[in-house]
C-alpha cells in the first residue's frame, strides 16, 4: 500500500532536509520512492512543500487534493492552506508555530486568527506540537525540521533506530547531536 506525505512550511525552515530524511528512510525501508519539491520564493519566506510517496512501486511523486495521508506542517497558516490535500483518515501534524507571511509583513493582510480552531472544526485529526520550544530545547532553534521528524516517527510503523540512522548519514557530523536530541524530543512528545 502506498503512503502519501506531505511537508508544507515556509522558506528557511528545512523542510527539504525533512523530506530527504523521510525518503531515505522509505529508502532503507525497502519501498520506491518518489520525492517532489515545490516552491515559490523559498528565500524570501514563500511556501514550499515538498511531497513524499513511497510504497511498492510509486509513479508519480505529486500528491492530489484529497490524496495525503499525513500533511507534515512547519506553520499553521500553510497548515491551513494545504488542508485539501489531506484524506478524509488522513492525519496533521503541525508545529504551532506563526511566520508571518509577506503580506502581513508589509501590512497589506492581516495573519488569520485562531487557525488550529478553524482546523479542529473541520473535524480533522491533529497533533498540534510546539516543535520550535523542542528545538530550542534541543539546542538550536533550526532543529525544527528533526522535531518534526521525530513526531512523524513516532506514528509511523517504522523502527526508530532506522530513523536514528539515516539522521546521522544525512546531516552534517557537526549538527548531529543536536538533531539526535531534536528527534527525540519530538519523539516523545505527548
Amino acid at each position: 500500500m502506498n503512503k502519501s506525505i506531505m511537508i508544507v512550511g515556509v522558506g528557511g525552515q528545512g523542510t527539504l532536509l525533512a523530506s530527504r530524511i523521510l525518503g531515505n528512510v522509505a529508502i532503507k525501508q525497502g519501498f520506491d520512492v518518489k520525492v517532489s519539491e515545490v516552491h515559490g520564493m523559498s528565500q524570501r519566506g514563500g511556501s514550499v512543500v515538498t511531497y513524499v510517496r513511497y510504497g511498492e512501486k510509486v509513479y508519480a511523486p505529486i500528491i492530489d487534493k484529497g490524496g495525503a495521508d499525513i500533511i507534515l506542517a512547519f506553520e499553521q497558516l500553510e497548515a491551513y492552506r494545504y488542508l485539501d490535500y489531506l484524506k478524509n483518515d488522513g492525519k496533521l501534524i503541525v508545529n504551532t508555530q506563526q511566520i508571518d507571511p509577506m503580506p502581513v509583513i508589509i501590512g497589506a493582510e492581516q495573519y488569520p486568527e485562531n487557525i488550529l480552531g478553524k482546523i479542529e472544526k473541520k473535524g480533522v485529526s491533529m497533533i498540534s506540537v510546539d516543535a520550535t520550544k523542542l528545538a530550542l530545547e534541543a539546542g538550536n532553534v533550526k532543529a525544527v525540521n528533526v522535531a518534526l521528524i521525530g513526531v512523524l516517527a513516532s506514528k509511523m510503523n517504522i523502527d526508530k533506530q532506522v530513523w536514528l540512522d539515516v539522521i546521522k548519514e544525512t546531516v552534517p557530523e557537526k549538527f548531529y547531536e543536536v538533531n539526535v536530541s531534536a528527534f527525540e524530543l519530538g519523539y516523545n512528545c505527548k
